[in-house]
């Protein structure tokens, strides 16, 4: 018999956990090594947070309430277009990287834009909607038991962003108290793990799960 603590704790738990999903770490970590404040650190995960869980809410709402089915070819698609967000926002790590290197060692101001990490979240949560959906459908197969769990997920989802960004932040902030050289060593590592785990992200979709063969 469901309970409502039995979903929320199920949900709660299970969003902490998905948090932790190594593509969501990568993305966050990559924009959080150009933060230099612990604050703004947290905020970037608070809004990735947020941008992830409105998506998943909304269009894994949509399939559990309308029954709706995602074809293999549009789930491959949504999972591809999360490598190549890895790979740009690496880039746009490095090409800020090097900038600063430029800047006769002074590191300038970096305005948090709100979009971005927002952007990032809702793209994942596109690419996650449906197997959430899906396991939310053979677990609890009432509408609105399905519909309290997803938001129950998503809220532990921002928690646990949360958790990790201030995890991620911490180092990062004291590199930068301690020495400029060592903070943008850490971004330069973050940038290449970002394009890096993106490239092989793309290729295991395209390669092993055939986006463009005929039966994805």
């Amino acid at each position: 018999m469901l309970s409502a603590l039995s979903v929320g704790l199920l949900g709660l738990l299970l969003g902490l956990k998905h948090a932790t999903d190594a593509d969501h770490v990568v993305a966050v970590t990559t924009m959080v090594a150009r933060e230099q404040s612990f604050r703004r650190a947290a905020w970037i995960g608070g809004l990735w947070g947020i941008g992830h869980s409105l998506t998943v809410f909304i269009v894994g709402g949509a399939i559990v309430v309308f029954r709706m089915v995602i074809p293999p070819r549009v789930g491959l698609g949504l999972e591809f277009g999360v490598a190549l967000m890895l790979i740009l926002i690496g880039f746009t790590n490095l090409r800020g990287n090097h900038a600063d290197e430029g800047a006769q060692g002074h590191l300038h101001p970096h305005k948090c834009k709100t979009r971005l990490p927002v952007m990032v979240g809702i793209v994942h949560g596109l690419a996650g909607s449906a197997a959430v959906a899906i396991l939310v459908l053979a677990a609890i197969p009432d509408v609105w038991w399905a519909l309290a769990y997803l938001f129950v997920f998503g809220i532990g989802t921002i928690v646990g962003m949360l958790v990790v960004t201030g995890l991620i932040a911490a180092p990062v902030v004291y590199a930068r108290e301690r020495s400029l050289h060592f903070q943008r060593r850490i971004r330069l590592v973050a940038g290449t793990l970002s394009i890096a785990f993106g490239l092989l992200l793309a290729r295991e979709i395209v390669v092993n799960g055939g986006l463009f063969s005929e039966v994805p």
